[in-house]
């Protein structure tokens, strides 16, 4: 009997991480499986050039600027409610936007998607706390959300290719449908955590809500117009008044949106600050190396989409072997570790010429890339959701999101950015195109590889030195 039970309750946490896993992998899918897409779809629905940024940045915005209501909506309101809301909006504007008909039906479809997205984004990162309550369970589960992070990147160029070359472009939508109803059919098998009384404060939630949209904002323009547009620095320094006033309102709230509480752990506080850093060097190296093979070495799409494949190993390596290096090394010494093996990637990366070969350069690279990435993901998400009060576990899972899809649109707005100008300078202006763009791509890349630096420096002095106790072992 006893042996039926456990058998039961190992199959029900199976389906849970099944679940969790899934979820996360659908919405980070979401974040690249578009862009190859989008020839196609200004091809046949006549988008104008500069509205075509905005079928991608329109998801982005409303993601990131809303994960931080999503999560302390979940705290307050029950997290697993909050996730198959959340799954459900995001299928019903995946619906919405695959049959779509003008560039404006499009671009409000993918905030929509964005809008479900931070809402199941946090409370699926929360639940795994509440739904693995033994240790071993809960690193397992950590392990494979990190993975999740960064295979679905992958899997979104590989999947946007094959469907955008089979099927057509509106099945990077119809494709989330089935995905999604297979989610919210499992999510069942979640364990509801309490819900926690108190309310959302509008203030806050408006505060919050508009500075994290100036932000987001922000950096979206500065990498479609350049560091110098001035409606992103005015929408800089918007965000900054925005958001100042919002932390002094969380500090007198009797229902803060943000608890300033959690600030209070330097361990917590170092992984925010360190998953920004580490986010982004590999995302804006992904940018700058997908745009070297696809413009200076000629890729298709999906040739592109499964030159990445080192990557999506070297992600599933690392967040495999982190737990066990977690038992025994300090969780201080392995994100510097990750942070450090980020650097070293990107310098290799930035020594590429027109004539780079793939298997001894780029290959090797994007796993040791990869590699680094896996490895922090899971230990700064430790570090950021373990011993976290029980009614704050949204909001903390939410900070920790924010931070790395903020690090993800720093990064390509950066990196972008600078190799935009190396490449028009004018001592690059004599040479063949193909030279001028690995010019500045090699510059961007050397910039990727002291972000990482400074991310492992950060884990260093910020992150706690002791391993996980005997008694996190078996909790």
């Amino acid at each position: 009997m006893a042996k039926n039970q456990s058998a039961t309750t190992q199959r029900g946490a199976l389906v849970a991480l099944l679940v969790i896993a899934t979820a996360q992998l659908m919405l980070v899918l979401d974040d690249s499986i578009v862009n190859i897409a989008l020839p196609s779809i200004q091809a046949e629905l006549g988008v104008e050039a500069v509205d075509l940024p905005w079928v991608v940045n329109a998801y982005i915005l409303a993601f990131g600027a809303l994960l931080l209501l999503g999560g302390r909506v979940g705290d307050l309101w029950g997290r697993r409610r909050t996730l198959q809301v959340g799954i459900a909006v995001f299928v019903l504007a995946s619906l919405v936007g695959g049959f779509g008909q003008t560039t404006a039906m499009l671009v409000v479809a993918r905030a929509v998607q964005g809008i479900g997205a931070a809402m199941a984004a946090p409370n699926a990162l929360a639940l795994i706390a509440t739904t693995f309550s033994e240790r071993s369970m809960r690193d397992k589960a950590l392990s494979l959300y990190g993975a999740m992070s960064g295979l679905g990147i992958i899997l979104g160029l590989l999947l946007g290719g094959v469907l955008t070359e089979t099927l057509g472009w509106r099945w990077v939508f119809f494709i989330n449908v089935p995905i999604g109803l297979l989610v919210l059919l499992g999510s069942r098998t979640l364990v509801a955590a309490d819900r926690h009384h108190g309310r959302v404060g509008v203030l806050g939630a408006v505060l919050g809500t508009a500075g994290m949209v100036s932000l987001v904002y922000a950096i979206t323009r500065f990498g479609e117009e350049g560091l110098g547009d001035p409606v992103a620095v005015g929408l800089v320094v918007a965000a900054g008044v925005l958001l100042t006033v919002f932390v002094l309102s969380q500090a007198r709230s009797r229902n803060p949106l943000l608890p300033l509480s959690l600030f209070r752990d330097r361990n917590r506080t170092g992984a925010y600050l360190t998953m920004l850093l580490l986010a982004i060097g590999p995302m804006g190296t992904f940018y700058v190396i997908t745009l070297h093979l696809q413009q200076v070495q000629h890729y298709s799409p999906l040739q592109t989409g499964l030159a990445w494949l080192p990557f999506a190993l070297g992600i599933v390596v690392g967040a495999g072997i982190a737990p066990k290096l977690l038992l025994r090394i300090a969780p201080r010494y392995v994100a510097a570790a990750a942070g450090l093996l980020g650097a070293a990637a990107a310098l290799w990366f930035s020594t590429i010429t027109v004539d780079t070969g793939y298997w001894l350069l780029l290959a090797p690279a994007m796993f040791v890339l990869a590699l680094g990435f896996g490895l922090g993901v899971l230990t700064l998400t430790q570090a950021a959701v373990y011993r976290v009060d029980p009614d704050k576990a949204g909001i903390a899972s939410a900070l920790l999101n924010s931070a790395q899809q903020i690090g993800v649109a720093l990064g390509l707005a950066l990196l972008a950015g600078v190799a935009a100008t190396v490449t028009a300078r004018p001592d690059n202006a004599t040479l063949p195109t193909d030279q001028a763009l690995v010019a500045g791509y090699s510059t961007a890349l050397t910039v990727a590889a002291g972000l990482l630096l400074a991310a492992a420096l950060l884990a260093l002095v910020l992150l706690r030195e002791q391993r996980a106790s005997a008694t996190d072992r078996n909790d």
